[in-house]
């Protein structure tokens, strides 16, 4: 049975719940980490957004992987693979903490690049935030048990923001 989409007003307790999150994680990782970024939604003041923290870690080396994943392990973190997404290793969350995905991103990830891009421009054009939460609040409920549907609504939206946020790097 999918989950429900749900999406809520901004808290601003989700910064506090990144940096709960993110200190453990910082401790097990040392400096295989170059560094742990709140990433998504909750990461920007005043959008409406699913619940869930996102978390990416960028690795110092992509050499380091194996290692990080072993490190991440004693946390109750498993690893899930790439989820089809090449540079960004995803992970499950450990029972008993607050709703978050965390991915582990090497230096020369698209995706790391793309969700800093993203995040910071929204953050520095709020108004561009609010049309992004109504769109997602619209989104969820017209797929509220359809996570693809949501997910492929957004994608207009993202990519056009993202060619704005990253002119030269997106042609």
């Amino acid at each position: 049975m999918p989950h429900l989409i749900v999406v809520v007003d901004y808290d601003p307790k989700w910064p506090e719940q990144f940096e709960a999150l993110r200190a453990p994680i910082g401790g097990a990782l040392g400096d295989l980490a170059a560094a742990i970024e709140h990433i998504g939604s909750t990461a920007v003041p005043g959008l409406a957004a699913k619940p869930v923290i996102d978390i990416d870690v960028l690795l110092s080396s992509g050499d380091r992987l194996q290692e990080a994943i072993k490190r991440l392990v004693p946390l109750g973190y498993a690893h899930e693979g790439n989820l089809g997404i090449v540079g960004r290793e995803a992970f499950s969350q450990p029972p008993g903490q607050p709703a978050h995905h965390l991915y582990v991103c090497v230096p020369e990830s698209r995706e790391y690049g793309r969700h800093i891009a993203f995040r910071d421009y929204l953050r520095a054009h709020p108004e561009r935030a609010r049309v992004y939460g109504e769109l997602k609040r619209t989104l969820a409920k017209l797929y509220d048990k359809d996570p693809d549907g949501y997910t492929n609504g957004k994608d207009e939206f993202v990519n056009e923001t993202l060619r704005r946020a990253m002119p030269v790097t997106q042609g």
